[in-house]
């Protein structure tokens, strides 16, 4: 079970790593705080929508794994406190 937690752990710090990543890579959708850390310029330069519907997937798909994980070592904390 120790060994279960701590590969959970892993892919938690992984997946939060990648996230954040993934996250910073979308583009801006209008005036807010994308903008004013530069969203609107780079907004143009490599931005295709076949490109952006896979960062999206891309992205959905590491946020279930994610809160899986959290779920999951949530659990395995609660059950082996018993």
């Amino acid at each position: 079970m120790q060994i279960l937690q701590v590969v959970l752990q892993v892919i938690l710090g992984l997946t939060s790593l990648l996230l954040t990543l993934l996250i910073l890579l979308h583009r801006g959708r209008g005036g807010g705080l994308s903008d004013m850390f530069g969203g609107g310029v780079t907004s143009n330069l490599g931005a295709s929508g076949v490109a952006e519907r896979n960062l999206n997937r891309i992205t959905v798909i590491l946020g279930v794994v994610w809160i899986a994980s959290i779920i999951i070592l949530g659990l395995i904390t609660k059950f082996s406190a018993n």
